[in-house]
């Protein structure tokens, strides 16, 4: 298995252009849902927010939004499209499993997209505990899960319905779980988004 938890993989990714995940552009369902039935303002975390798409539009949206990323490239870049934009957004180098140690109910909201599914797998409750951990009591997980699929390697390492649902039982309670509303179009029948509370 790649060495997804090396900061060296993702800056080398970035550095040979195999960002293929990269859309340039943010997810059209984020983009439908802070235009229709956004969830509630506040300060917002971007985990593995590469060059900032959805982080940029959080903040155009009235969100305090910090983005965590591991690759200095992506950052540099996310910094200078922000600065391009005149939007506020607060970029972070880090390790996102970090993060709990000195960012504990921090955060009102997440929002989640590929970070998920480029970590290795056997970190996802790892994961899930340190976004509960950031989040305030209450606060909110939107999250758009991709792949959703059986097999094949990684990243973007597959994601099934039922593990995601098992994760966040203990700590957050599914409000809604669907479709995107506006799905990538190159991902369509892949994608899972779900909203979620912080419960403990």
């Amino acid at each position: 298995m790649a060495d997804v938890s090396a900061p060296t993989f993702w800056e080398d990714r970035y550095a040979e252009h195999a960002d293929g995940w990269e859309m340039g552009v943010p997810h059209p369902s984020l983009v439908h849902l802070l235009e229709t039935t956004a969830p509630p303002r506040g300060r917002v975390a971007v985990p593995g927010c590469g060059r900032g798409h959805d982080a940029r539009l959080l903040a155009r949206h009235g969100y305090d939004v910090v983005g965590f990323d591991f690759s200095p490239a992506a950052l540099e870049a996310a910094r200078a499209l922000a600065k391009r934009d005149g939007v506020d957004v607060t970029f972070e180098q880090r390790d996102v499993f970090t993060l709990g140690r000195d960012q504990v109910n921090a955060f009102d909201g997440l929002w989640e997209y590929t970070c998920y599914c480029a970590i290795d797998p056997r970190r996802r409750r790892e994961y899930v505990d340190t976004v509960a951990t950031i989040l305030k009591p209450g606060g909110w997980l939107l999250a758009c899960f991709f792949p959703v699929r059986r097999g094949g390697a990684g990243p973007p390492f597959p994601v099934a319905k039922a593990e995601v649902r098992r994760l966040l039982a203990p700590r957050f309670r599914i409000e809604w779980a669907l479709p995107p509303p506006r799905p990538v179009v190159r991902r369509a029948g892949q994608e899972w988004m779900v909203l979620a509370r912080k419960t403990c």
